[in-house]
């Protein structure tokens, strides 16, 4: 009888438990339905309004004409509307309610409904007077950015003029003008950079945020601390390599330019970049001369020929609408207007509309940017699919979109992958070590200046609020710590040299993604080289292979509909890490410390 009574109340449990399911499943999906009624409309509106937004944006970087305000008004306008959409109280409050439902809803519907949320921090309709005039400044600056008339001698100059004579020139005079040429452009842009960081500031606060570093941080899923920690980790990591770069840069350009004292810093007009942030020219391999091969070629050519990379490994070819609409090439000389002169990607329609801004020459610089460019590209359109709603149609993070395309830029510039295309001749003899030495020049002397110079002054400017008759100081305490180099003389608080760098002005608290995109590049790139091509990766050919296409697919297809620590995982089978990239140069400490023999270091042990 025990026995009966208890297999009668198991039924009545399980019938209960059964009709209980059945009704959350119910109500889950009535919630469900709900939700995705509102994410459509919302996916539809944002589309349309980023369309405008992007076409007026494009317009005000591929034409400024210095008295005419038609397109920074028109700009303007299309900011606002956007701003005033995705900061809207009705859709910070709609996600809001939403998210409190959050178990019962998919893992896509809530990725967007906090997509929802990033979006309105930086527009909140409760502060639209402020966004307004951010907006307003934001165009200001940019226009003031790239309308600058860069001159040396009273005779205006490109930046490919300056950047030409930086990487070529060897009289000091001449190298010392081209570079303080190139910082002139930030006396106009500091108070600009004050007040952008005010409104920035301001704008994020409106939503919790203390600063527009955490927020821009934030999209990472990761606190400041969290950030600022992992970037010294990666600093510290790759520091002894730098340390052995840094001694030996030192006296190989006092060797160039014969000056007999060795300075403990390297004197910025020394190096081939404005910046610092890239010292591969200072080496020549023998038997790879690209620039050599790339002179019988045109700007076209450039540009096709990595179309024709991406087509090789399975990727269709480009849009038609890409070769119509993008401005690939330098303004011509006699030119009215003038544009952004630096390269960018961009992904008009979050759909097929996707186009590049770029002033290509054929040289091997912009070989390497326009693999890198459309490696952007590539990820639109791989991601323009039908799984991946509209809000989504982004990086895994946005480390992962600089990732890619440097990832293409390097693998295009590998000796098999050049001698596959006849770029140099079939079994050229090269010093291997000389060639890795100028990669090593290019991507771990970049580390310090992305985790170090840019990424602390960052910080500073937006946590610390670092006042402003600081700023060129600090920029300069930075560059020495992190980079080892500083200006011929000091230069006062009348200078913004930190403003000369486009990202601080309009891609801001954002230059991590470039430091951790590295990290990622080698990453992603040891595990082709070893899984897929079972290549060495320092001498691989990605040319042709269907299969590296498809795993890079497989990377970019989801867009930031995947977890990026996840995908990261799944593909390479780690967590983000630097191990791949001092894996690929650690051949070349022992032959620096050899070279570094008898030389005095001047950066600290650590």
């Amino acid at each position: 009888m025990k026995a009966q009574t208890l297999f009668i109340i198991s039924l009545v449990v399980l019938f209960s438990c059964n009709a209980g399911s059945e009704k959350n499943t119910e109500t889950n999906k009535a919630i469900q339905d709900s939700v995705q009624s509102y994410l459509d409309a919302y996916n539809k509106t944002y589309k349309e309004l980023n369309i405008i937004s992007n076409e007026a944006s494009w317009m005000t970087q591929i034409r400024i004409v210095e008295g005419d305000s038609t397109n920074s008004v028109a700009n303007n306008k299309a900011q606002e509307a956007y701003a005033k959409f995705t900061g809207s109280t009705e859709n910070i409050e709609m996600a809001k309610k939403y998210l409190i439902q959050q178990e019962q809803l998919t893992p896509l519907q809530v990725k967007q409904l906090k997509a929802i949320l990033y979006k309105a921090a930086n527009n909140p309709e409760t502060l639209q007077d402020l966004v307004k005039t951010r907006i307003k400044a934001e165009t200001e600056q940019t226009e003031k950015l790239f309308g600058f008339d860069f001159k040396i001698d009273g005779k205006s100059v490109s930046t490919n003029d300056i950047d030409g004579m930086l990487s070529h020139e060897k009289n000091m005079g001449k190298r010392l003008k081209a570079w303080e040429a190139s910082k002139e452009v930030g006396k106009g842009l500091k108070s600009g950079l004050v007040n952008l960081r005010d409104l920035r500031n301001k704008t994020v606060q409106g939503l919790g945020y203390n600063d527009y570093f955490e927020y821009q941080v934030s999209d990472y899923g990761m606190s400041s601390k969290e950030m600022i920690e992992m970037l010294q980790k990666f600093n510290k990591e790759l520091y002894p390599l730098f340390r052995e770069l840094h001694t030996y840069a030192r006296y190989e350009l006092a060797k160039k330019y014969a000056v007999k004292d060795v300075p403990d810093l390297i004197p910025t007009h020394w190096l081939p970049n404005r910046w610092g942030q890239d010292w591969s020219s200072l080496v020549d391999v023998e038997g790879i001369n690209l620039d050599s091969a790339l002179k019988t070629k045109d700007a076209e050519w450039i540009v096709k020929q990595g179309e024709r990379f991406y087509v090789s490994i399975g990727f269709p070819e480009l849009p038609k609408s890409f070769w119509e609409k993008s401005d690939l090439y330098p303004a011509p000389a006699d030119a009215k207007y003038k544009k952004n002169n630096h390269a960018s990607a961009w992904h008009m329609d979050y759909d097929q509309d996707v186009r590049s801004l770029m002033s290509v020459i054929p040289n091997s610089e912009w070989y390497e940017t326009s693999h890198h460019e459309l490696g952007h590209i590539y990820y639109y359109l791989s991601y323009s699919n039908p799984e991946v709603p509209i809000l989504l149609r982004e990086g895994a993070n946005r480390a992962y979109h600089e990732a890619l395309g440097s990832m293409m830029g390097m693998a295009a510039m590998q000796k098999p992958f050049m001698e596959n295309l006849n770029l140099i001749p079939k079994g050229s003899k090269t010093d291997e070590m000389k060639t890795l030495l100028k990669e090593a020049l290019n991507y771990v002397v970049f580390i310090p200046f992305s985790t170090g110079t840019m990424s602390m002054f960052e910080h500073d400017l937006y946590a610390e609020n670092l006042p402003a008759d600081q700023f060129n100081k600090r920029w300069w305490e930075l560059a020495a710590k992190y980079q080892g180099i500083a200006p011929e003389k000091a230069r006062g608080e009348e200078y913004c040299d930190a403003a000369t760098k486009t990202h601080i002005n309009d891609d801001a608290a954002q230059y991590y993604d470039y430091a951790l995109s590295y990290i990622l590049l080698f990453q992603v790139h040891d595990h082709i080289a070893k899984n897929i091509l079972h290549q060495d990766p320092h001498a691989t050919n990605y040319y042709g292979n269907k299969e590296v296409g498809k795993f890079i697919a497989e990377i970019m297809k989801p867009g930031a509909s995947a977890d990026w620590r996840k995908l990261l995982k799944e593909k390479t089978g780690s967590d983000l890490s630097a191990k791949a990239m001092l894996d690929y140069f650690a051949p070349l400490m022992d032959y620096l410390k050899k070279e570094n023999a008898g030389r005095k270091y001047t950066l600290p042990e650590l």
